[in-house]
């Protein structure tokens, strides 16, 4: 087994960094401006959680030599219904949530250069272009670079309002103050918990990473990730508590409450740490738009391809990474195949970016949505979204412990009993979000 070292570190940025968007960000400022430090510890749970289901994700990669699509495949087709709706439905509503979050920090940081939904627009095509056009290698470069940015603006942030450590400390004993049980619920289920989680076995691939020899390398790509996303948490919770809390200001909820926060920055520390605050913002909300366009747009060409009857392929592994050197000059490596088809795939085979499933997702996830952003979301779509989404997370976990427990994973590497505390903890967590958030909906 090959030994963890910092330069493998890729896949682990890439998914938290997508799962980490405007919304969680904003949803952690909210926390930190209404309770200040108390529900720190509910954070850093979330986090912990991802680091379970997204290393639950890559085990099931790297041990079986089989893409998740195929393992909930196998379960019945009732999980083929279910990714069908949910990616179609899903897609549609958040490629407009997802461009206008990206066009907010730009139409800020330029003003009276276009209108919000026009740079919507702009943000949208350029993702779409950029993930067309470039391969695994340069997308985690530029999802690095981005998280870069985003950790020493967060953590500028906090360190410029000034933490009280000791009140940090505390809040890492868990408490609940009055009426923040559900609140508390969601900023443990909603850090970084998107259906980009899934998405991590097949960056996995990606990078060269198809056999258990990795699973060091690959578990310790997780955790560095997720600390860094614990990071970012914890910076933004600080700036909320400190900020907000202390000065008894709020802000609106959803990703404008972000816009907010830049104007109460200019106003305490001038008009540069506004604008660079601003910086942050966009590298947060870029990062989920081209990781979901990257990512998504995977796992509906693999799902396309077990539609069809053919065996799934992952993304083209990097031949850098690649188990035993060079990944077949890189062709799509058949999931059913296991470590041994990097070095077998042809050399003229089309990579999985290129493949049509591949590039008419992300058609999907660009054009159509822009009509939501010249028009009101219909009532009917917002409620048919909203049901679909809130199951995915819970359907995520509860079919990795399924998974995972089963004849399905070799021996060796089926859940322990810490990963079925965690998945079973994160599935009871998740579905009992799922229910509140149906409940919300305007029906």
């Amino acid at each position: 087994m090959r030994r963890a070292g910092w330069r493998y570190i890729g896949p682990g940025i890439v998914v938290a960094a997508t799962g980490v968007g405007a919304g969680d960000l904003v949803a952690t400022l909210v926390a930190g401006g209404k309770y200040g430090y108390t529900l720190l510890w509910a954070a850093v749970l979330g986090c912990l959680i991802k680091i379970s289901l997204a290393e639950a994700a890559g085990r099931w990669h790297l041990a079986t030599g089989r893409t998740l699509l195929d393992g909930w495949r196998s379960l019945g087709a009732w999980t083929t219904v279910y990714f069908a709706g949910y990616v179609g439905v899903w897609g549609f509503v958040y490629g407009a949530a997802a461009m206008s979050s990206t066009a907010l920090p730009l139409a800020a940081l330029f003003p009276g250069v276009m209108g919000l939904k026009w740079w919507a627009v702009l943000c949208g095509v350029g993702g779409l272009l950029f993930v067309w056009f470039n391969r695994y290698a340069v997308f985690e470069k530029v999802m690095t670079a981005l998280v870069g940015v985003m950790f020493l603006v967060t953590v500028y942030l906090a360190v410029r309002v000034g933490p009280r450590l000791d009140d940090l400390v505390a809040g890492l004993v868990p408490a609940l103050p009055d009426g923040s049980l559900l609140y508390t619920l969601g900023l443990v289920g909603g850090v970084g918990g998107t259906i980009t989680l899934a998405a991590y076995g097949y960056w996995v691939n990606a990078k060269g990473w198809r056999d258990t020899g990795w699973m060091r390398v690959m578990r310790f790509d997780n955790r560095v990730a997720y600390l860094t996303t614990g990071v970012f948490v914890v910076a933004m919770l600080v700036v909320g508590a400190e900020l907000l809390h202390s000065s008894g200001i709020a802000v609106a909820k959803g990703d404008r409450g972000l816009i907010d926060l830049g104007g109460v920055l200019a106003e305490r520390y001038g008009t540069a740490t506004a604008k660079l605050f601003l910086v942050g913002f966009f590298a947060a909300s870029v990062t989920s738009l081209i990781g979901v366009w990257q990512g998504v747009s995977l796992l509906f060409a693999d799902f396309v391809a077990r539609v069809r009857g053919r065996e799934g392929a992952s993304a083209a592994p990097e031949a850098a990474q690649a188990p035993g050197g060079p990944a077949g000059a890189g062709a799509p490596v058949p999931a059913g195949e296991g470590a041994g088809a990097a070095g077998a795939a042809g050399a003229d085979a089309v990579p999985v970016e290129r493949s049509v499933p591949f590039r008419a997702y992300l058609l999907w996830l660009t054009f159509p949505p822009m009509s939501l952003l010249f028009l009101d979301q219909p009532f009917a779509l917002v409620v048919v979204y909203g049901v679909i989404g809130a199951f995915f997370m819970p359907f995520l976990a509860l079919t990795l412990l399924w998974l995972l427990n089963s004849s399905r994973t070799p021996r060796a590497w089926r859940n322990g009993w810490l990963a079925n505390t965690m998945l079973g903890a994160a599935g009871v967590l998740f579905l009992v979000l799922c229910v509140e958030q149906v409940r919300d909906l305007p029906w």
